[in-house]
């Protein structure tokens, strides 16, 4: 039987994927409507938090994409420290394909846009624009296909989170700038605090909260951007037993708030790209050309070729119940790179000021777009020819 955690976590995440989708559309249509300029100006609303010396002064998207993605990122940490620990990361033979898969995935969106970019030197900070997948945009639509192999959902579900892993160790290693020392020593400590807690077994989830925020204050003063404090507080939550999870506990009630909230606010905020004068022609430059081509072109070969090697090499095997032509379309869905790819996409053009942030979204919608429908249509395919297999009809 599959387990009921996973069951919810697909369940959320594909009606989050709907949500997403409408508070993506909404945004676009607002940006290009007459309230463009009030949305524009809804956007950088400052809001500011002062306590003595401590002064946080940011735009509305800013506390989105700093603030609350730190809760996403947080999310991400304790679920991938559930999966490592007692989940399918745990399980090395069950890891090897969706993380062979992962990796590919990974390295040919790269490769592509930095081909297309390499004559434009400022461009080729959005290189790992491509990389990333949208877990909510790809489970929804494999759930609209309906009828799919449990394993297969599974095997989705671990690639995207380590594409999610890839993604976090790519922003922490190429997108942090100007580091404060004083305020690295403070979330240093901020660490160490959270070491103390969990060597002393503290379950209460408050005290592991308090100094996350002391944590994610002095990340995001460091000049490492803060939602990596997200993650990291989310490794630190404590397990415990089947008994009593603090970690279960709080996954159960954060993950409404993140998919029905968190996710579609960051994409309403992100996803209003202006149209006017738009042409055509514009897609075809080399940043929105390279992360169109690296999302839709680079991921299935990228996340589909490595699969394919792995089981012809006999490394791992087909996921029960799936065929190959199953593990081409998730491969393809891959590409929905929306809310991950906007979230770096952002750090590497929009706060670095680079003019790069119209063109960059442009390319992600597009190769997200190419490549929810051909993945959607490819495991449309594939089901129908898995039933008629099933009742012993000519396939």
């Amino acid at each position: 039987m599959f387990p009921q955690t996973f069951r919810e976590f697909f369940r959320l995440e594909a009606a989050g994927g709907v949500l997403l989708l409408i508070a993506a559309v909404l945004a676009m249509l607002t940006k290009n409507s007459f309230l463009g300029e009030e949305y524009s100006a809804l956007l950088n609303v400052p809001i500011q938090i002062r306590i003595g010396a401590l002064d946080i002064d940011k735009p509305l998207f800013l506390w989105v994409n700093d603030g609350l993605m730190a809760v996403f990122f947080f999310l991400i940490g304790m679920e991938v420290k559930r999966e490592v620990l007692v989940g399918e990361l745990s399980e090395v033979g069950q890891l090897a394909l969706p993380g062979m898969a992962g990796i590919g995935g990974i390295l040919v969106p790269a490769v592509i846009y930095y081909a297309l970019n390499l004559d434009v030197p400022m461009a080729l900070k959005g290189w790992a624009v491509p990389t990333a997948t949208d877990i909510a945009f790809a489970l929804g639509l494999l759930a609209l296909v309906g009828n799919t192999p449990p394993a297969l959902k599974l095997f989705l579900m671990t690639l995207a989170i380590i594409d999610d892993l890839g993604a976090i160790i790519i922003i922490a290693l190429f997108y942090s700038s100007d580091l404060s020392l004083g305020s690295l020593l403070v979330a240093m400590a901020s660490v160490t605090g959270l070491v103390f807690l969990t060597l002393k077994k503290v379950r209460r989830i408050a005290p592991y909260i308090i100094v996350g925020l002391i944590l994610w204050t002095s990340v995001l003063k460091s000049g490492v951007h803060a939602t990596l404090a997200g993650v990291v507080l989310g490794l630190f939550i404590p397990l415990g037993d089947e008994n009593d999870s603090p970690l279960d506990r709080l996954l159960h009630d954060l993950h409404p708030w993140v998919a029905f909230g968190v996710l579609p606010l960051f994409a309403f905020v992100n996803a209003g790209v202006p149209l006017a004068g738009f042409g055509w022609d514009a897609l075809l430059k080399p940043v929105p050309l390279g992360i169109a081509l690296g999302l839709f072109v680079g991921k299935q070969v990228g996340a589909f070729g490595f699969a394919w090697i792995t089981i012809r090499s006999g490394i791992a095997k087909l996921p029960a119940g799936t065929n190959m032509l199953q593990i081409y379309g998730a491969s393809v869905l891959c590409g929905v790179g929306f809310t991950m790819s906007m979230f770096i996409g952002s750090l590497a053009f929009e706060e670095g000021g680079l003019g790069y942030g119209r063109e960059a979204r442009l390319g992600i919608m597009l190769g997200s777009l190419l490549s929810g429908v051909l993945g959607f249509a490819v495991l449309k395919l594939a089901g129908r020819k898995s039933a008629k297999i099933a009742i012993g009809e000519p396939a």
